[in-house]
This record gives C-alpha cells, structure tokens and sequence, in this order.
C-alpha cells in the first residue's frame, strides 16, 4: 500500500489547511505558492488516480465532479471566468502524484503553475 499523499492527509487533518469547499468526492484547498490572484486546488478524495489521464480513463464522473466544483469555486472567488490546469508528470511540473486541478482566476503570472 502506499504512503497517503500530501492531499490525502490534508484531507485527514494531519497537515493544517482551509478546505474552501467540499462535495461527497472532492475538496477544494488554496494553493500555498499561488500563481494567480485566485489559485484553487481541487482535489478528489481518492489518491487512486495519480493524474488526469488516469481520472478520466478509470472514473470519468469522477472527472465531471473535478470539473464542476471549479467552475462552482470560480464563480465563488472570481467573476466565474477562470483557466484549470492539470499538470500530468514531472517535466510538466507535476510534484504531487495525487490528481489535482488548478483552478486560476484574476490576472495570471509568467511563472505558470507547479504541484
């Protein structure tokens, strides 16, 4: 079995974060290096797909609920206009192999995003 993800103990209550918002499958954290004035994670509660091509081959609801809970969260901390990047392995800066999206909204940096 292997070790719980950063996320996953976020979600258990080992690592202190503000989770912004919730549904029965995924939850929503702010990112701690943002990159936009609005930077989102929005993360599903399983660690079992480490990014998106595995999410949407294995659970493509799944997928949809990632989706839709960052559209939810841009209209709740922007003006619902936002950009949502999935980083998949390393050389694309991945650095958290628990699928993830960044959710960014407001005006965006030249640095991109990691994680």
């Amino acid at each position: 079995m292997s070790e719980p993800s950063l996320f996953t103990r976020i979600l258990a209550g080992e690592i202190p974060s503000e989770i912004v918002a919730e549904t029965a499958n995924a939850f929503v954290i702010r990112d701690i290096a943002p990159q936009a004035p609005v930077h989102l994670l929005v993360i599903p509660k399983t660690q079992q797909y480490r990014n998106v091509v595995e999410l949407a081959a294995g659970d493509p609801a799944l997928l949809a609920e990632v989706v839709a809970l960052a559209h939810t969260v841009a209209a709740e901390h922007s003006d619902g206009d936002f950009r949502l990047v999935f980083n998949t392995g390393a050389g694309a800066g991945q650095t958290i192999f628990h699928v993830h999206a960044h959710v960014l909204a407001g005006r965006l940096t030249e640095a991109g995003t990691g994680g």
